[in-house]
């Protein structure tokens, strides 16, 4: 006998339980300090040295989003087996905090995870914040099992604009990293149209290449081994180049986005003239607002004339990268992921602006007076940045309690 899936699988907006799961949410990732150092006017002077906290960190209202589902999920369906389809947001705190909670991944390699194809309609499934590929969801929906869907609605947003590009007959051209999982969602949506093409770009160089195509001026065969894996299936260039809409990931670096859509723009403009421009090219700004909040803070941190930076947030966070790397063009600065991190007053474990691996840096934290920048990334709890920034007070010999101050 063939089992009937069941109906109305899909939950987009909660199940209206997020007063029952507060208190939870608020053990796992509340901090008193953060609260405190706010109310302070995110300013912290403790003995000869100062923290001093970004305007806007941590949390967005999609991480928050997505987090109060997975947990709404888990009070709601006690006792279904509730999977993942990747990490909910990249950080390693959350993610341990569901596995804790019994939560398990799609292809994941542990004891509670499952493949993909043996879901079943008794099975519950989140959909991430950064979304899943249309083949994905379309699978999910077969098997009949219950659909948490938390993806951003940032991320929705850009989805909407490469649908209408691919409806339109343009290529999307995406500033992204095609391996992230927002991007590889925001490609697959062009598959469902006729003649739905993509094409994904990680930096200006590499918009450059594009841009020299574009105009005639690159060999098809280079073109294509660079992108081979970087364009949609069937990609040709001297084709599917005519007609370009740009787009990007939405935790790329905003004002590099705006460069490459404006590189874009003069390639297509030098190839078909500002007449006929319009119908070859389209662009949309599809930063999110709290990415661009974030970097506009982290700015601002700096040229209060702080001394370094620390960046909180998953070593494979992009939006928590790029705070990283806009900060350490002018200061010092440290990504790190925990607490754990900072090892000493001299020595710190943090991953460099545009590098893979960690590495451990000495004499990381100068002796006398110091003005300590912090922030972190939209995927970082307040309590792992009220961790750090106690380990960074016992870096120097300050205690919480001598401070008056609570965790």
């Amino acid at each position: 006998m063939v089992e009937k899936p069941e109906t109305s699988t899909i939950y987009r907006k909660g199940f209206g339980l997020k007063e029952e799961v507060q208190a939870e949410l608020a053990g796992d990732y509340r901090s008193l300090l953060v609260e405190e150092i706010r109310s302070r006017g995110n300013v912290l002077s403790a003995g000869d040295f100062t923290i001093h906290l970004a305007k806007e960190f941590g949390f967005c209202y999609g991480v928050e989003r997505a987090v109060d589902y997975a947990y709404e999920t888990r009070k709601r369906f006690p006792d279904r087996s509730i999977f993942l389809t990747t990490e909910l947001i990249h950080n390693p705190r959350v993610n341990n905090c569901l596995r804790e909670m019994g939560i398990g991944f799609l292809n994941g390699p542990g004891p509670k995870d499952k493949p993909i194809q043996e879901i079943t309609s008794r099975d519950a499934v989140i959909i991430a914040a950064f979304g899943t590929r249309v083949d994905e969801m379309e699978l999910l929906k077969q098997k009949g099992c219950i659909l948490v869907d938390a993806t951003c609605g940032s991320v929705v947003l850009v989805w909407k604009r490469v649908e209408q590009y691919a409806r339109d007959g343009f290529t999307a051209v995406v500033h992204g990293n095609y391996r992230h999982e927002e991007t590889r969602a925001t490609v697959s949506r062009v598959t469902p149209f006729p003649g739905g093409k993509s094409l994904v770009v990680w930096d200006k160089p590499e918009a450059a290449q594009v841009c020299d195509y574009i105009k005639g001026q690159g060999g098809r065969e280079a073109f294509l081994k660079q992108f081979s894996v970087k364009c949609s299936p069937g990609f040709d260039p001297d084709r599917d180049l005519q007609r370009v809409g740009v787009a990007n990931q939405t935790t790329m670096l905003s004002s590099e986005s705006l460069e490459i859509g404006r590189m874009l723009e003069a390639a297509v403009m030098e190839r078909y003239g500002p007449e006929e421009a319009p119908k070859h090219f389209r662009n949309f700004d599809t930063i999110c607002s709290a990415t661009q909040d974030r970097q506009d803070a982290i700015m601002e941190l700096i040229r209060g004339r702080v001394d370094l930076v620390i960046v909180i947030g998953g070593f494979n966070s992009s939006n928590t990268g790029h705070l990283c790397e806009m900060a350490s063009q002018h200061v010092p600065a440290y990504h790190i992921d925990e607490a754990s991190c900072i090892l000493s007053d001299k020595q710190i474990r943090h991953k460099p602006a545009g590098r893979q691996a960690t590495v451990v840096t000495e004499g990381w934290l100068p002796s006398g007076r110091v003005k300590i920048g912090i922030t972190a990334g939209a995927s970082t709890p307040n309590r792992v940045i009220g961790d750090a920034m106690e380990r960074i007070l016992q870096a120097r010999g300050q205690s919480l309690e001598a401070l008056g101050l609570s965790r």
